[in-house]
């Protein structure tokens, strides 16, 4: 799904400023080793900027900090996460803490994520949204 060019233009700024844990991350999903699945980082869809994403997987993978947990944010998360699994995205949330005291673990969780989603029954939007993935590990 194409996003509008605000959306673009703020994934373009985020690029350039990832959070310690985000850029930690990345520095490991950016490894583009055969047989593994790509990652973007700060992608654009629709209204939303997409943390990292793998297109192949249709897999949504979003750093929570704390700021997530305050105000409107999980409601608001909620939304978005509900939007995406309409268009057959599936969102895996990992705590940026996590990130941090075990990236190695994260990197394995996400990748094997990845790699039943593209290797697995695929899920057909006519059959409602897919489940929601609560775990990273």
């Amino acid at each position: 799904m194409r996003a509008p060019p605000q959306t673009i233009a703020h994934a373009r700024r985020l690029r350039r400023a990832l959070s310690p844990p985000e850029a930690r991350l990345w520095n490991r999903l950016r490894e583009r080793a055969p047989g593994l699945p790509t990652f973007r980082r700060q992608h654009p869809i629709g209204p939303y900027v997409l943390d990292f994403y793998c297109a192949k997987a249709r897999l949504a993978i979003e750093i929570d900090g704390m700021s997530h947990d305050v105000g409107g944010r999980p409601e608001r998360d909620l939304r978005r996460d509900a939007w995406l699994a309409t268009r057959g995205v599936t969102v895996m949330r990992i705590a940026a803490g996590d990130v941090m005291r075990a990236l190695d673990e994260t990197v394995d969780s996400i990748v094997r994520m990845a790699a039943a989603l593209i290797d697995g029954p695929h899920h057909r939007p006519a059959d409602g949204p897919p489940p929601p993935f609560h775990g990273g590990g």
